[in-house]
């Protein structure tokens, strides 16, 4: 489903990707006014199902389940832990898609480790 909705998934980079989909902040400001930064636009159907699957992750998955508990325990909001979670396995799926691998749990897993160390 998600190739046929996001066809140009694995030809644009990750952040041209998050952007497209609807889950990079959009800036708010105007001269020394700094708003929030909203999440919004992009493809409703794409973020719908990425949601889904970001939330199923992040129950049964230790990967995706640590980085969202990391994020929940330095004081985010459900709604931007989840919004995280869902950028990070776009951009995972972005990846494969660009270099053709199939999906390898334990390179996902370290992926996860060193950039929480960071």
């Amino acid at each position: 489903m998600l190739l046929t909705r996001l066809p140009e998934l694995g030809t644009l980079n990750r952040k041209q990707v998050a952007k497209l989909v609807g889950v990079s902040p959009i800036a708010n400001q105007s001269g020394r006014k700094d708003g929030k930064r909203p999440i919004r636009g992009g493809r409703q159907d794409v973020r719908n199902a990425m949601y889904m699957a970001a939330n199923s992750a992040r129950r049964h998955d230790p990967a995706t389940k640590a980085f969202y508990e990391r994020l929940r325990r330095q004081g985010k909001p459900f709604k931007v832990a989840m919004v995280a979670c869902m950028r990070k396995m776009l951009s995972t799926l972005n990846q494969m898609v660009r270099n053709e691998e199939t999906f390898d749990a334990t390179k996902y897993a370290s992926m996860a480790e060193v950039q929480s160390c960071c």
